[in-house]
């Protein structure tokens, strides 16, 4: 599952970096690319925020990999 830990955590890095645009430019790189909630970019948005989300367990693992 080290693949999973991957890709989620790129994905909650692309989200990171999409807010910080956000919050310093007012610039929502995934509403640029794909419309503004059009069905993809909401479904981008649900994906990283999944991502989000499974990263959580991260922490109960940080612990138990020492």
């Amino acid at each position: 599952m080290k693949w999973l830990d991957y890709f989620a955590l790129t994905l909650v890095i692309i989200g990171g970096i999409n807010w910080g645009l956000i919050g310093f430019f007012q610039f929502d790189l995934v509403a640029f690319l794909f419309g503004n909630l059009t069905w993809i970019s909401r479904a981008i948005y649900a994906i990283v925020g999944i991502a989000g989300l499974y990263m959580i367990s991260t922490y109960g693992r940080i612990g138990h990999q020492e």
